[in-house]
């Protein structure tokens, strides 16, 4: 098993919705190398830190879990989607999208305080320049921001 971050706009799709749709299909990822972490290395049951970006402030939300693998992400193929990519149709596909279901909320584990948690410090999110909104996390930079969050996967 795999740990990954997720990261979405709270005012765009927050944990609370996720909770409350109980699952969602991830889609309009448009990084290749997002895209790659989706179609060929997360699998089935792979945990996930979901995490609120782009809000104030940042912060690790819930714990989710994939619950289906990679598969076309249609928004791709839709001309009215603003995730349109004409590049991309249902014969070809260039996004893969996955799903994922809630497990549990926990207490914000916020950006700052990752920053200034010594076991976090190679943690890819608090690289500098760091963007990708779907990441690999290791299984200890996941179980310590369990433990921070007051949650056990």
């Amino acid at each position: 098993m795999r740990h990954w971050l997720m990261k979405s706009e709270p005012d765009v799709y927050p944990f609370s919705q996720l909770v409350a749709d109980g699952s969602t299909h991830w889609d309009g990822v448009r990084n290749y190398q997002a895209r790659n972490f989706m179609r060929d290395a997360m699998k089935l049951g792979d945990l996930v830190l979901f995490y609120h970006s782009n809000t104030k402030p940042p912060h690790v939300a819930g714990l989710a879990r994939v619950c289906k693998e990679g598969y076309p992400d249609h928004t791709s193929w839709d001309s009215d989607s603003k995730y349109f990519d004409e590049k991309s149709s249902p014969e070809n596909p260039r996004w893969i999208m996955v799903d994922i279901e809630p497990l549990k909320e926990m207490q914000a584990v916020s950006l700052a305080d990752l920053r200034i948690n010594p076991a976090l410090e190679d943690m890819a999110l608090l690289a500098r320049g760091q963007r990708l909104s779907v990441q690999p996390v290791s299984e200890e930079h996941f179980l310590e921001v369990c433990r921070m969050g007051g949650v056990t996967p």
